[in-house]
Parts: structure tokens; sequence; C-alpha cells
């Protein structure tokens, strides 16, 4: 009875860990990683000084897409031993006072957009000549090695404005509207102007205040009344998209929405058709790269691009991708 005993308990032992393996490789892998990640949290990888990084961006409130830049941004931050400040203005005197703060502060890295990059030249200059090392992320790829900084990180605008026109034409689109929501932004214009460029049929610009949402609103749906042949309509924001969407329901048209960037509104409305096609930038990506880079370079005087931009985008997001993608933006990482 006693060998009996023994042979169970060496067989359920190894069906135990049997299963235990298939586990690893499925659910219970990824129960195993995430418990890993929750212990790391708030842990640096590294035992270098505790430095001071600022990233200043032209976002206005409540945009999604800059907390998704964050969210990269901080958890870059976080393994670097970084300690990290935000800031944000949609005015671009306003933001280059912020660049100024964070100089007088003597931080020790800064990040920052140049959305409207004559605004901000004097601001970074003054970074530069304090010794601060300067990343450009998300919009002024041309500019910023003239203006003196170590990279930029982000998608080209213009070839991405051209991949949507590719995409445009694939579905057999005639006339498309694109809807520009900040006016100055060089990075809107280059989108829209690259869409131009592609597209085989008629495009044209629209332009909003971005900050007033009823008024895109709108203005989107006057001009889908106005001219029913408009086919498409391309909007430079995810936040965009959902107000389009409302705008053509309201117009009666059947025109297709597609829009640059994506959050977890938009990979819902991808999967049950309600929007074509997203373009997009990971944002993510751009946070962690920039936070990542300078420290990088704090530590062992590493550049990347080559003088080039390191580009992050574009990617174009149908049905067929949204599903896979859907987890990832429900945790705000995509």
């Amino acid at each position: 009875m006693a060998r009996f005993r023994t042979w169970v308990g060496i067989a359920l032992a190894g069906a135990l860990s049997v299963s235990l393996a298939a586990c690893s490789s499925t659910g219970g892998k990824r129960a195993e990683d995430a418990r890993k990640a929750a212990a790391a949290q708030g842990r640096a990888a590294v035992n270098t000084p505790r430095w001071t990084f600022a990233m200043i961006t032209h976002s206005g409130d409540g945009d999604t897409f800059w907390d998704i830049v964050q969210s990269g941004a901080k958890q870059a931050a976080v393994k670097d031993n970084i300690n990290f400040l935000y800031s944000h203005d949609d005015e671009a005197q306003q933001q280059a006072q912020l660049v100024d703060a964070a100089v007088d502060k003597k931080v020790d890295g800064i990040i920052v957009t140049l959305a409207k990059p004559d605004a901000m030249k004097a601001a970074v200059a003054r970074a530069e000549k304090a010794g601060i090392p300067v990343i450009t992320v998300n919009s002024g790829s041309e500019e910023s090695k003239a203006f003196g900084a170590l990279t930029h990180i982000g998608q080209d605008e213009t070839i991405a404005g051209e991949a949507v026109g590719d995409e445009l034409n694939k579905r057999g689109k005639k006339k498309a509207l694109c809807v520009l929501h900040e006016q100055g932004n060089v990075g809107h214009e280059q989108r829209c102007d690259g869409v131009a460029k592609t597209f085989r049929g008629t495009l044209r610009k629209l332009y909003v205040n971005g900050t007033n949402m009823p008024d895109v609103q709108s203005a989107i749906e006057a001009k889908l009344q106005a001219d029913t042949s408009i086919d498409s309509v391309v909007t430079l924001g995810a936040p965009y998209a959902d107000t389009a969407v409302k705008a053509r329901t309201d117009a009666g048209s059947k025109a297709e929405i597609d829009t640059f960037d994506l959050n977890a509104k938009v990979a819902a409305s991808l999967k049950d058709g309600t929007l074509g096609f997203a373009v997009d930038q990971q944002p993510y990506l751009q946070g962690y790269q920039a936070v990542d880079l300078l420290w990088l370079y704090k530590y062992n005087g590493d550049v990347l691009g080559g003088g080039k931009p390191v580009l992050t985008g574009p990617q174009i997001i149908t049905k067929d991708q949204a599903s896979a993608l859907a987890e990832y933006t429900e945790r705000g990482t995509r």
C-alpha cells in the first residue's frame, strides 16, 4: 500500500508539472509577466544619478494622444531613475515660456514639440546655451537638427499624409475633406499636403477651432451637406474622429471617416466599421524613446538617427488589425 501511494504521488506531481508548464506558455505566463511588472513598479533598473527631464508639449487640455505619450515617458523614467516633469500649452508663446522655466530650473534634459517652430526657436536656443540636451518629439522634424536638438522622434508628417492618400486610392475614394483643428501647426499642414500629393481624387482643407467641439461638428456637417460628393473625411487627431462621425450622421452623409492617431475609442470604431482606417504614429513609443535616449546620452553619449529623424510611424490600422491592438489601447499604451 505504501509503495502504491508513492507511485500515485509521483504520478500526480508529474501531471501537475505538465499542467503548470502548459499554463506558463499561455495564460500562466501572462499572469507571471504581469506579476513581475507590478513588482517592478517604481523601481529603477539602473544606478545612475536621479536626473530631471522636462517634457513640454503643445497639447491642449484633455487630448488623449498626449496621455499616451506621457504613459511611455513615465514608464521609461521609472526604469531610468529619472525625475520626470510634464507641462503643456497649446499657445506657442506660453509653451516657449514653459521651456524657459525648465531652463531656469536647470533640468538635466528637455523634450519638446515644435508644432510652431518659429515661436520655439529662441527657447530651444537658450536651453542649448545652458548646456541642456534637447530632443524634439512628434512635430518639428525638419527644424529639429537646425535648432540643435540631439535627434527627433516621431513620424514624418508628409510621408504619413502620403500613406493616407494611397489608402484612399485603394478604397476608391474620389473626394476627401481634410480637417485641420489647429491653425499654424506645421505638422497638420504637412499631413494634408501629403494626402494631396498621392491622392488621385480631389482634396479640400477645412480649418476648424479644435478647442470647440460643437463648432467642429457644425463645420464638418455644413461641408457634408453643401457637397454630397464628399466620400471621405480625414481628421488629424483621434478625438475629432468621433465628432466627424456625429457630423456625418446629422448631415445624412455616407462619407467614410478616417483619422490620424489611435486610442481605445478609435480601435472600437474600427472594429465595428464606424471608421475606415487610422494612422498610428505610436505615441507611447515617442514618449518612451525620448526619455530613454536622453538617459543614454547622459550616461553613455549615445545618439540615434545619424542626423535623421527616428521614425515611429506611420502604420495604417484597419478593422483587421484593430482587434489585436484593442488590449493595448485599453491600457493606454497604443
